[in-house]
Order: C-alpha cells, then sequence, then structure tokens
C-alpha cells in the first residue's frame, strides 16, 4: 500500500468522524442554557411533557438537552436526545419527522460504541415497521433490539409493542400475557403510562374478540389512570372508545357521558391557538436542524478542496518517508516475531483462565440450584410438621402433650426461618433480586414490623419504641417490602441481645429536593454490644461475635449478612457504633421519591375475627396427600367444606362445573402448573378467589402469579392467622369496598 492509499484512507476516516461531531453540533444554540439542569434533566421534562401533551415545552426542553450536549461534545447524550425527539414525533403519529432524527441518529451511530442507543435504534426502527404493516419484520427488530440492552424501561416498551403486534396478529393469549405483566409493571419512571397504554391495548384487543364489557372495565381503568396522571391523549382515547361502546352496549347515558368528556377534551387538545404554537415551535427547532446541517456540509467541502492542493505536496514527501519506512521494516519484523511468541503465550494463559472462572461459574451455578432445590423441597414436609402441630395444639392437648407440642411448633418456626434466611441469601447472590418502586407508606411499614416482633419483645421484657420524623412525606416510591426485611432483620437481631431493655427504631429526613428525599434510619438497643474485634466480622455469614454467643442465643447468623445484601441493591451501606456491655446502633441512608400525586386513604382493616368463614365451600388444589388433610381439617376448623383436585387440569375441571367461593392453588404440581392452571380458569371467571398457596422457590416470580390471575400469595409453611387473613379478605372483598 503506497503512501497516497495511506493518505486517502486517513482523509475518508477523518471526513466521516468530522461529518459526525460537525453534525452533532446541528441545533443552533440559545441565547444562554440554565446551568443548573442536566441533560437528564431535560429528558425527564420532556417525557412529562410529552405524556400531558405540553408539545411545545417538550419540544423546548429537548432542545435544550441538545445544546448542551453539543457544548459538552457529548455525543452519546446527543444520540439520546434525537432519539427522544424521534419518539416524541411517533407518538405524534408524524413518521417523516421521526425518520429526519432516525437518520440524525443513524449517523452518530456509525463512530461511537453504544449498546443501548443502538437497542433504541431499533426500537424506534421496530415501531415503524409495525406502522407500515410488516408486523414479522417488526419482531425480527425487536429481538435484535432486546439482545442489546437490559433497561428496564426500554424493556417495558419492547413488551408493549410486541403485545401490539400479537393482538394484530390475532395471537391474543400471547398479547394478553404481555399486556398484563404491564399492568403491575415496576418501572420507576412510567410506570403508570405504561399501565395505561396496556390497558387501552387490552380494551382494543377484547373489542376485536366481541367481548365488549370485558374491554369497557379496561377502557374505564385506562380512563381512571389517565384522569389522576393528566395523560390527556389517553383520556381522549378511552373517552372515545368508551363513546362506542357504551352505544353498542345500549347503555346511552353512559354514552352520552362519554362522548361530553370527548369533546371537552378535544376543545383543550386540539385548540386553534394551541397547534399553531406547537406546530410552530417544531418547524422552528427542525428548521434550525437542517440549516446548520447544510452550512456543515458547505463548510467540509471547503476544507477538503484545501487539502486536495495540499495533498501535491504531501507526494513529493512521500517518497523520502517510504525509504525512512524501508529501513524501519527490518526492526519492526523482528519486534513483530518477539510479539508474536509473547501473544502465543498469553492466549495460553487466557485459556487457562478463561476455564478457571468457567469452572467456578458452574460451581456457583450449582450450588444456587442445589440450594434452591433443598430449600424448596423442605417447605413441603414442613408444611406437614408446623400444620399438625398448629391442629394438634387446638385440640385441648394433655398437660404434658402441650409442652411436647409447643417445643416441636417452635422447632419448626426455627427450621422455616433458617431456610428463608438461606433462600434469601442465595436469592441475592445468584442477581435474582431487584428493587421495586411501588407507593407505600413508610410509619405504616415499620408499624408493621414492630407490631409483628412485639411478641419477642414481651418474652425479653424488652420495649420497642418508634421515633417516627413526621417531617418525611407520607406517600413514598420505593420498595417497601426489602425495606420491611431490613428493618426486622436489624429489630429481631436487636431483641435476641437484650433483655430487660430498650429497642428503638428512628428515622430522619435528611435531605429533600423536590421529589428527591434521602432517609436516616437507625436500630439502637441497650443489649450486651459488640467488641471492636468482634464488629470486624458481625456482617459476613453465619457469624455472632463468637462460639460462646452462637450457644447462648441462638440463631443462623445470617440476618445482618441480608441486611447488608439488601442494602448493596440500592447503593447504600449499613454502618454500626456500638461498645461491649452498653448496647448497639445500626443505621443507613435511603435515598426514596416523595408521592404526590397519591390521595390520602382511610384506614380501613378487618381481622380473622370479622369474617364469617361458616358455610364457605372452596376448592384445594394440591398433589401431595398429606398437605391436602392438613389444609382441609384447617377449613373445618372454621366451618369451611373443600373439595380436592390433584392437579392442574383437574382444578380446571372441578371450578368449570362447581360454585366455589375460593380456590387455593398449589403452583408448583406434575403436568400444568398452578400458574397455568389459574390463567385457564380466568378465562371463564374471572371473579373467582383464586390464592396460591405454594412452597416458592428462588426462581418463583410474584409478579408471574399475579399476572396469571391470583389474588394473593400465601407461602408454605404458613402461620394459621395469615392463611384465614387471606381467605377472609379475599372471599369479603367486595363486602370490604362496599
Amino acid at each position: 500500500m503506497n503512501f497516497k492509499n495511506l493518505h486517502s484512507i486517513y482523509v475518508n476516516r477523518s471526513f466521516t468522524i468530522l461529518f459526525a461531531l460537525l453534525f452533532a453540533i446541528g441545533l443552533r444554540a440559545q441565547d444562554s442554557i440554565a446551568k443548573n439542569k442536566s441533560i437528564a434533566d431535560y429528558h425527564d421534562q420532556a417525557r412529562f411533557y410529552r405524556h400531558q401533551n405540553k408539545l411545545t415545552e417538550a419540544l423546548k426542553a429537548l432542545d435544550l438537552a441538545a445544546k448542551i450536549a453539543e457544548e459538552k461534545e457529548n455525543l452519546k447524550s446527543l444520540l439520546d436526545t434525537f432519539h427522544k425527539f424521534a419518539l416524541l414525533y411517533l407518538e405524534l403519529e408524524d413518521e417523516e419527522t421521526t425518520q429526519f432524527y432516525w437518520d440524525r441518529a443513524s449517523v452518530l451511530l456509525k463512530d461511537i460504541e453504544y449498546p443501548y442507543g443502538d437497542a433504541v435504534h431499533k426500537y424506534i426502527d421496530a415501531t415503524l415497521l409495525f406502522r407500515s404493516g410488516n408486523k414479522f419484520q417488526a419482531r425480527q427488530k425487536l429481538e435484535e433490539a432486546r439482545s442489546q440492552s437490559n433497561d428496564k424501561n426500554l424493556l417495558n416498551y419492547m413488551l408493549l409493542l410486541e403485545a401490539h403486534i400479537f393482538s394484530e396478529l390475532e395471537n391474543f393469549d400471547e398479547a394478553s400475557k404481555n399486556y398484563n405483566a404491564l399492568l403491575v409493571n415496576s418501572d420507576e419512571n412510567e410506570r403508570a403510562f405504561l399501565a395505561t397504554q396496556s390497558n387501552l391495548g387490552l380494551a382494543k384487543m377484547y373489542e376485536e374478540q366481541d367481548n365488549l364489557v370485558e374491554g369497557v372495565k379496561h377502557a374505564e381503568a385506562a380512563l381512571e389512570l389517565a384522569e389522576k396522571h393528566n395523560f390527556f391523549r389517553e383520556i381522549l382515547r378511552a373517552n372515545s372508545y368508551l363513546t362506542t361502546s357504551y352505544a353498542t352496549l345500549k347503555n346511552y347515558d353512559r354514552a352520552y357521558e362519554a362522548q361530553a368528556r370527548l369533546i371537552a377534551i378535544k376543545d383543550s387538545l386540539f385548540g386553534i391557538e394551541k397547534v399553531k404554537l406547537e406546530a410552530k415551535t417544531g418547524n422552528k427547532i427542525l428548521q434550525n436542524t437542517q440549516t446548520k446541517t447544510i452550512e456543515d456540509l458547505q463548510a467540509k467541502n471547503e476544507e477538503l478542496s484545501e487539502s486536495a492542493n495540499r495533498s501535491e505536496i504531501i507526494g513529493i514527501l512521500a517518497s523520502a518517508f517510504l525509504t525512512i519506512i524501508s529501513i524501519l521494516a527490518v526492526s519492526l519484523f523482528r519486534n513483530n516475531q518477539i510479539k508474536l511468541k509473547t501473544n502465543d503465550l498469553l492466549q495460553t494463559k487466557n485459556k487457562e483462565l478463561e476455564t478457571a472462572r468457567d469452572a467456578a461459574i458452574s460451581a456457583m451455578e450449582a450450588k444456587t440450584n442445589f440450594l434452591s432445590t433443598v430449600t424448596h423441597e423442605l417447605r413441603t414436609p414442613l408444611y406437614a410438621v408446623t400444620g399438625l402441630t398448629h391442629l394438634l395444639l387446638d385440640e385441648n392437648p394433655a398437660d404434658h402433650q402441650k409442652e411436647h407440642l409447643k417445643s416441636l411448633k417452635f422447632s419448626g418456626d426455627y427450621l422455616l426461618n433458617f431456610i428463608n434466611d438461606i433462600l434469601q441469601i442465595n436469592k441475592i447472590d445468584a442477581d435474582k433480586l431487584e428493587p421495586l418502586h411501588i407507593e407505600f407508606k413508610l410509619k405504616k411499614v415499620l408499624t408493621d414490623v414492630i407490631d409483628s416482633l412485639q411478641q419477642n419483645a414481651k418474652d425479653n421484657n424488652t420495649e420497642i419504641i418508634l421515633n417516627h420524623d413526621s417531617k418525611i412525606p407520607l406517600h413514598l416510591l420505593g420498595d417497601p417490602l426489602k425495606l420491611s426485611q431490613i428493618i426486622m432483620n436489624l429489630v429481631g437481631n436487636a431483641l435476641k441481645f437484650t433483655k430487660d431493655g430498650k429497642v428503638e427504631v428512628i428515622t430522619r429526613l435528611k435531605e429533600k429536593e423536590e421529589d428527591n428525599l434521602t432517609v436516616y434510619f437507625e436500630v439502637s438497643d441497650t443489649g450486651i454490644g459488640i467488641s471492636e474485634e468482634q464488629q470486624k466480622n458481625i456482617f459476613d455469614s453465619f457469624e455472632q461475635g463468637s462460639v460462646q454467643i452462637n450457644r447462648e442465643y441462638g440463631g443462623t447468623g445470617l440476618g445482618l449478612t441480608i441486611v447488608k445484601s439488601l442494602l448493596g441493591l440500592f447503593d447504600s451501606k449499613i454502618h454500626l457504633k456500638s461498645k461491649f456491655g452498653e448496647g448497639s446502633s445500626f443505621f443507613f441512608e435511603l435515598e426514596l421519591k416523595s408521592d404526590e400525586n397519591s390521595l390520602e386513604e382511610v384506614p380501613f382493616e378487618l381481622t380473622v375475627e370479622d369474617f364469617d368463614f361458616e358455610g364457605l365451600h372452596l376448592l384445594i388444589v394440591e398433589d401431595n396427600k398429606i398437605n391436602q388433610v392438613i389444609t382441609k381439617k384447617m377449613l373445618n376448623k372454621k366451618g369451611m367444606s373443600a373439595d380436592i383436585a390433584n392437579n392442574g387440569n383437574e382444578a380446571i375441571d372441578a371450578a368449570s362445573t362447581k360454585k366455589y367461593d375460593a380456590i387455593l392453588m398449589d403452583i408448583h404440581m406434575p403436568g400444568i402448573s398452578g400458574t397455568e392452571a389459574t390463567v385457564q380458569i380466568r378465562k371463564f371467571d374471572p371473579e373467582i378467589p383464586i390464592i396460591a398457596l405454594t412452597a416458592i422457590s428462588m426462581d418463583d416470580s410474584l409478579d408471574e402469579f399475579y399476572a396469571a390471575g391470583c389474588n394473593a400469595v400465601v407461602t408454605k409453611p404458613f402461620k394459621p392467622e395469615v392463611f384465614y387473613q387471606k381467605i377472609g379478605e379475599n372471599i369479603f372483598k367486595t363486602k370490604i369496598e362496599g
């Protein structure tokens, strides 16, 4: 290869890079850009305004994000902004402008390695293909996008598009599965919007199946969500659907109400001045982008013309360089031989390391699967132990028998806690846990944990005190389940080592900026304390400070390990202050969000004693004979009767031919699973309460149970009061709501 060819390649490559960089500066900078806001802030603003149909504000926010990305020469952020422009116009069904911004993003993607950006690019392409009628090509493009990113928000949108494709192909089972999964999504940013879109998708799907009654239910649900969060276009779609559907169902009063809402929302959405302003803003931004692109291309042409004149001089110098290169070639050849030998040695070592790594991964997977299987299989016989113990204690045993039965019950509870701890650690090690982002009340979570441990505190003559900061907002967004596990482990640990003393749970609002807040948590006790030497290993698995402590106080030594691992999911750390003989304090901080849109709920709860179980008739779906007997006897004790189904097929047949007040559904059974049986039953009976009664394993997902149609989940072995409470809540749900 001569020097001119080398120069040509260099120029072409430089042209490509230069084109991408110059094009990235395509939007004209305004007089000033807000210094306190980041690109991500403007992206969040644009998403918020897009859903509320404030298109002018959304376009301005994206324009400012593009300018900041240009100033910082951040190509990835600029690419993300072009994609958000494309998604905005995609939602407005303006395919031409969508294609323009998609093309701009294509130029940037040629010269940067950005898997997430590539995945979004393919998702937009899949949407355009779907809208043009190429459904199978759209699905193929979606699969390519899915393999390049695990971003939860993007995966949810892919799931939604795939549901639309399935619905168009009349594959309603798969479409329904996707839509229902999105109804219970935990998306941090667009949970309500995705649920609204899913309800609208289900409404349209049921309309195509001539099931307007079910379609109207989902349209009403979509309308409720859309009105709560001001999703104006979705309000329009829901009212449009309800106007037609109610008229078809001859419910003319409701049809008139929906039509009135439809007219009102159209007036606010499509006012002449509003449409003009949005069109003017969009055209101005688009025209600036196109004009700047043309100017940049002209500048590049002039630069390339100058480089052509310089190439003649470079040609003369090339001969001199070739002579020098020839002299260096021999030296380079020898160096290359040395490098080849070194590379061979490195490759051999790398293969050895890869083999060792694969062996370690296989060993870890084998351990994970073994522990998952063992803990799951132990639950079934343990259910028999705890269940029979409960039944025998209720049958007025003799005093000497009662003492043995209480010991048996304690041993069963201890073993169950041990199994739960091992399963929890195993899930964390296998990356099976992900933080949720749902609404909850912090004070209620803490109160429930403290109430559940009051008996333990009473046994140790110890008082539990809640010191809650009233400045913390009532409604928060986060993961209440994992937070309650953290607090329960910390309080349980404090109670174990505190007798005749006090355990205090403290919360403090440390920082608050708009809806983002940092909350400080502390659990302190007046117990035996921890020496400085013991503090070094206290968070390691199966560590309790010393052998003597382990023998005296018992326990697995996994509670603090679980706390440390769970906090790691939230990028938080547990800290400890303790002095031997004077007590301990464990404290940490969590970043949460306030949910200002939540409505205050009136507290209303019923206990087991409030339910009248007499005369109820249930279906028990269970393949284990001993479990069948125990569950049926527990129902009989409350005056309930039951039929038995040995597998999923029998459950479907029984539910379709006989009326039951509720179904207790085991999940893991031979043949079809309890999840699949629930899906089938829901097709002909959407109202009957179905309670998943299962020995949950590491691979099980509660979301999957609820998506299939379960109303509640009770894990085996269970506490009898929890068992009866779940049955009562779900059977008498209508009465409670009334």
